[in-house]
This record gives C-alpha cells, sequence and structure tokens, in this order.
C-alpha cells in the first residue's frame, strides 16, 4: 500500500449511487461517513447497505461510521426563510416564537435561555453573525448585533467559550444508535463529547443494541465544544479515537486556536494509542471547483504531517459537484506528505516503559524492521490491536494486519499505514504463517527472498494474546 494515511469520505445526494461510491472507493476512500444529521433511519440502511456491495464488488473491506447528530442548538424558522441583520441592530431569540420575523426567531433548543448571561457572545451560522446578549427575559434573550449579514432558517448557534448545558446524547441519537448497529456500523462518532461519561455512555448504549448482531462498535468522540479541551485526555481513555471537528470548535475557541490544538489533539491520541481524523473544510473549495485551493492543499498536507490516521470530507462529497474528483487529489496530497514524513521511532522508544506482553511484542517488531530494513511488518491478529499499537509510530515499513474476523478488517481500515487481508482461521501455526506467505505473495506485497517480520499469539486463535515475534524470509518454509 502506497498511501498510510486514510480518506473517510461522507455520502450524500452527491455519492447516493452504487456507480459514484465505486468510483470514490477506487479513488482510495477507506471509511464512508454516514451523516445522521440528515435524512431518515432508512435512508441510512439502504446507504451502509450499498456501501457493502460497492466494497465488495472493488474487493475491499470498508469502514462504515455513523456521525450522530448531537444536540440541536439552532434557531427556528423565519417566515421568508431569512432575514438580513445590520450591525447595531436589536434582535431576540425566544423560546416562545413559532416563526421568526426581522425582530425575533424561535429556537430548537429551549434551554438557552438558562445557559446564557449579560455580555456572552452568541456567534449564529458557523460564527458569521455575532450577538452581544444584553440581558434575559423569561424565555427571551435580548441581544445586540455585533457582525450582521444573512441569517437564514435553522442556523446553529454558539456560545463563545462554550458552556451549553445541552446533552451530548439526545433522544434522536440513542434511536439513531440502533439504527446504525441494525447494519453493524463499525465506527460511532459521538458529537460534542463533554467529558469521559458521555463516551462511556454513547459506548454502554452501541453495545446493547449491537448485542443481538455481537457485534461492539469503535467510538470516535467529536471534539467541538471547548470544555471538552482540559478534559481531552480522560475523553480519549474512554473512546478508540478522536475527531478533530474544527468547525464548531473553531466557533467556540477562535479560529487561531484551532490549528495549535489540531496538532496537541493528534499528538494526544496517538500517544494513548487511540486514532485521530481531521475534519472540516478540508476540501471547501471543491464542492464548486474541480481543483483545490493551494490552501487546502496545505492543509490536508499539515494533517498528514502531523500524524493523522485519517482526513476527511463533508460536503465536498455528500453534496459537491466533485465528489471523486475530491478523492483523487486528497489521495494525491498525503502521498506527497508522507514522502517528507521523518520517521522518530528511536525517539519514540527512549524512556517508554513496556507493560504488556502484547504490546512489547509489537514494539519489538517495529524497532527489528526498521533497524533490519524488512519489506513488511505483518501482525497475525483476531482484535487487530497489535496492528493498531504499531500503526501509531512513523515507520518506514508497512504494516499488514492478517485476520479472519471481517469486522477487525473493516476497523483498521482507519488505521494509519495498516493494510489488511482475510486469513482463514488454524490452530495450527506453521499452517497460519504459510498461509500468511501465500497471500502476501498472492497480492504482490512480497516476492520470494523478501524478509518480513511475523507476530501472534499462541495458542492461535485468543484475542489480545500475541506474544511471539519471528523474522521470516519468504519461501523459506
Amino acid at each position: 500500500m502506497s498511501r498510510a494515511t486514510k480518506i473517510v469520505a461522507t455520502i450524500g445526494p452527491a455519492s447516493n449511487d452504487l456507480p459514484t461510491l465505486k468510483r470514490m472507493i477506487q479513488a482510495g476512500v477507506n471509511v464512508v461517513r454516514l451523516n445522521f444529521s440528515h435524512g431518515k433511519a432508512q435512508d441510512h440502511i439502504d446507504r451502509a447497505t450499498m456501501v457493502r456491495q460497492a466494497a465488495a464488488e472493488c474487493g475491499r473491506e470498508i469502514a462504515i461510521m455513523a456521525d450522530l447528530q448531537g444536540p440541536k442548538i439552532r434557531i427556528g424558522k423565519f417566515e421568508n426563510s431569512r432575514i438580513q441583520l445590520e450591525n447595531g441592530d436589536k434582535f431576540i431569540l425566544d423560546a416562545d416564537c413559532t416563526m421568526g420575523t426581522q425582530e425575533r426567531v424561535g429556537l430548537d433548543y429551549k434551554a438557552l435561555p438558562r445557559d446564557v448571561r449579560n455580555g456572552d457572545l452568541l456567534l449564529l451560522n458557523d460564527g458569521l453573525i455575532v450577538l452581544i446578549v444584553e440581558k434575559v427575559v423569561g424565555n427571551e434573550i435580548h441581544t445586540v448585533t455585533k457582525i450582521g449579514g444573512e441569517l437564514s432558517n435553522n442556523k446553529g448557534i454558539n456560545r463563545q467559550g462554550g458552556g451549553l448545558t445541552a446533552p451530548a446524547l439526545t433522544g434522536k441519537d440513542m434511536e439513531d444508535i440502533k439504527t446504525a448497529m441494525s447494519f453493524q456500523a463499525d465506527y460511532v462518532a459521538v458529537s460534542f463529547p463533554k467529558n469521559a461519561t458521555d463516551m462511556e455512555m454513547a459506548r454502554q448504549l452501541s453495545n446493547i443494541a449491537g448485542e443481538p448482531y455481537n457485534h461492539k462498535p469503535m467510538m470516535i468522540a467529536k471534539i467541538e465544544r471547548a470544555e471538552a479541551i482540559p478534559l481531552l485526555q480522560e475523553i480519549l481513555d474512554a473512546s478508540d479515537g478522536i475527531m478533530v471537528a474544527r468547525g464548531d470548535l473553531a466557533v467556540e475557541v477562535g479560529n487561531a486556536a484551532v490549528p495549535a490544538l489540531q496538532k496537541r489533539m493528534i499528538k494526544m491520541a496517538r500517544a494513548s494509542n487511540k486514532v485521530a481524523i481531521t475534519a472540516t473544510q478540508m476540501m471547501e473549495s471543491m464542492i464548486v471547483n474541480a481543483v483545490p485551493t493551494r490552501a487546502e492543499v496545505s492543509d490536508v498536507a499539515n494533517a498528514v504531517l502531523d500524524g493523522t490516521d485519517a482526513v476527511m470530507t463533508s460536503a465536498e462529497t455528500a453534496s459537491g459537484k466533485y465528489p471523486i474528483e475530491t478523492v483523487e487529489a486528497m489521495s494525491a496530497i498525503c502521498l506527497e506528505a508522507e514522502k517528507f514524513q521523518e520517521n522518530k521511532l528511536d525517539a519514540d522508544f527512549l524512556n517508554m516503559t513496556f507493560t504488556r506482553i502484547d504490546q512489547s511484542i509489537a514494539y519489538g517488531a517495529l524497532f527489528t524492521a526498521h533497524h533490519l530494513g524488512v519489506k513488511a511488518i505483518v501482525a497475525l491478529t483476531e482484535s487487530g490491536s497489535t496492528a493498531l499499537w504499531m500503526s501509531r509510530h512513523s515507520v518506514d515499513v508497512p504494516l499488514f494486519a492478517l485476520t479472519p474476523s471481517v469486522a477487525t478488517q473493516r476497523k483498521a481500515a482507519l488505521y494509519r499505514n495498516v493494510q489488511t487481508f482475510n486469513l482463514p482461521y488454524s490452530s495450527d501455526r506453521e499452517v497460519v504463517l504459510k498461509s500468511a506467505e501465500t497471500v502476501l505473495l498472492k497480492n504482490d506485497v512480497v516476492v520470494k527472498g523478501d524478509m518480513i517480520v511475523v507476530t501472534w499469539g499462541e495458542p492461535m486463535g485468543q484475542v489480545g494474546g500475541t506474544n511471539a515475534m519471528k523474522i521470516v524470509r519468504v519461501g523459506d518454509n
């Protein structure tokens, strides 16, 4: 596999057909995101079925990510769909209003009047409109417009600095989790978590909903709230990965703070053996243009150099004019950036303490492969954990996870620098090692005479039991 960084693509009206989706997968999509903020349950079920069909026809295992909507902190609708606010205009956010006018608009989030105070800054429509709270009277928030502009139906609201009390999981999210588990979504992305408890609750609900299918998804925390930043480590500990969701986060903490936070979050995720996805406006101009801007190229490349596992598209592939070209461009940028990825393996291992046998074997394989200059590192794995741990370090040797589990293949589709192949189960070590060589030869990963490092667990078939490593010259067995 030549590209280490994975691509998460959102599908929607622009990509909601089998031929387009197949071309996107062939162009480089590794994970498909279903945005539960739009559409009905059956829409997502149908799209998941299509993803599985497209992946099968392309001969790949593609992960599906169910992205929950989270709390709707939005204004209501206007009589004429939109208004124009000028700087200095008085405007009321009214929880009791049913239809908006030039003077006031309703709220989907009825508790907002209890969450704000005089002097608070409210940012609407991704921060394009800024209102200053002058006073709160009952269910009315009286504001003055600091930065005006066009305001249309159902635009989002953020409070600068965070602090809104809306729960991360709504009743709709709980139903959507059941829908996602009905088609065994590989990842569930939780919007607006504030702490570890939000993620633990989402995991518990997902595991319960997935129990009839013997399925447990991996949990992604979308870091969008200012109050999540001080608790980032506890959120990481309760999750399987994070999404650097730069849209709402930028509105709450300010645009200027986001680049440094992105680097910090990716670094923390890798140090915690968790995955990281970088998202929002990465190729925004390609919604309407066939080529990205120079700034967008640099943005994607810098996320790759930061060590992100994946870069993500949103509207670019969901509703844009050039979904396939977007994926092709993003893949090309990742490949170029990876040529300059610095190998820090030796530095990573300085002062590292190994506390588990399986982790020790994983890191030993990395160190050995790097210094011997082998062709590939092969993890024979049930759960994919060994491959995940190895992928947390920048190494110039490709990683291959060979597993009998299709679910593990799909989950590992998100791991940086990891490619998966299906390997039939056997309790005989020599049979498995020979089968692994055959798979690698068949897929042109190696040729006879190449040296590889292989890890596995004995007895064969146990989960989390990697305890052995072997240096193999292909064809010697």
